[in-house]
């Protein structure tokens, strides 16, 4: 199965570091892979080709991803996908397994942790919020955060939007505790 990619969607956010804290600015940006949907619509019992395909789209999203974030700088990311009307929302969750993200993970020079991820069922114009959690350790706390995505013409009926976030830092001024990012290298084989 070959996946179409019909059309390419970036967002960048960036907020400004709070002057009292010293950081570097919070920098997001979220690749969007709008496909036709290749098993749709309706029900299709054997996802498996689509999982295998999504291989090729994870590289050519950490090829786009690399123009606009410096690999890198990546400390957190969250993956999402929307599924057109005519589409189940299981479609998109089959093309954002382990092996869509193995080559994502490996442009931004490996990962430990889980990527978070959410899919649902959209029209054009749909929002959904790609959550953020550390790249390496999960109990993270500063780096709890989402990016919210719209598009305004996807996805179409027979479309997926598949969405790879990533931040360069934790939130602005976070201070709930617990293990800090500073504290990840060299810890029981977190790095």
């Amino acid at each position: 199965m070959e996946l179409k990619i019909k059309r390419w969607a970036v967002q960048v956010e960036t907020v400004a570091a709070d002057p009292g804290e010293g950081g570097e600015d919070l920098r997001k940006v979220a690749v969007v892979a709008v496909i036709d949907n290749p098993f749709g619509p309706g029900y299709v019992a054997d996802l498996g080709p689509g999982i295998e395909a999504s291989a090729q789209l994870g590289m050519a999203m950490a090829r786009k991803l690399g123009e606009y974030m410096d690999p890198a700088r990546v400390q957190s990311y969250g993956k999402a996908g929307l599924a057109g009307m005519a589409g189940e929302q299981e479609h998109a969750n089959a093309l954002l397994t382990t092996t869509f993200a193995t080559p994502l993970r490996q442009a931004i020079g490996g990962a430990k942790a889980w990527i978070p991820s959410v899919t649902k069922i959209g029209a054009p114009g749909a929002s959904i919020d790609v959550p953020l959690a550390h790249k390496d350790a999960l109990y993270v706390r500063s780096h709890y955060d989402a990016m919210t995505v719209t598009l305004a013409d996807a996805p179409r009926p027979r479309e997926i939007a598949l969405i790879f976030a990533v931040a360069n830092r934790g939130r602005i001024l976070a201070r709930v505790g617990g293990l800090q990012a500073a504290e990840v290298k060299g810890q029981d084989g977190l790095t």
